[in-house]
């Protein structure tokens, strides 16, 4: 059960920017822009993640991604090798921006 400051907190509209949006995986919101959906669809097919978030941080102009993603694909890899992985995934949508942001995680 939540204690009752948790329930207040949750029921709170949140008060973030709408640049600022993020998405959990398995269903991706509906307002996701013609990018961040692309990268959202191609992460969820390679890795199938527990959680992916991805957020374009450049003002909806498309150029600075930032993405945050749960999967058991990266267990037991090094830094660079998921970061890699995520890279080569992306590598035609990577041409076309300036900057990436990525936090990658494996499911506790």
């Amino acid at each position: 059960m939540l204690s009752l400051a948790s329930r207040r907190l949750l029921s709170r509209p949140s008060r973030l920017p709408s640049v600022l949006r993020s998405y959990s995986a398995q269903k991706p919101d509906p307002s996701l822009d013609d990018g961040e959906r692309n990268i959202y669809q191609k992460l969820s097919e390679r890795f199938s993640p527990t959680e992916l978030r991805v957020q374009d941080v450049s003002g909806g102009c498309g150029s600075f991604y930032a993405i945050s993603i749960t999967s058991q694909a990266f267990k037991g890899l090094s830094v660079v090798k998921q970061h890699r992985l995520v890279n080569d995934t992306l590598k035609k949508e990577i041409e076309g921006i300036h900057g990436l942001q990525l936090k990658i995680n494996t499911p506790a």
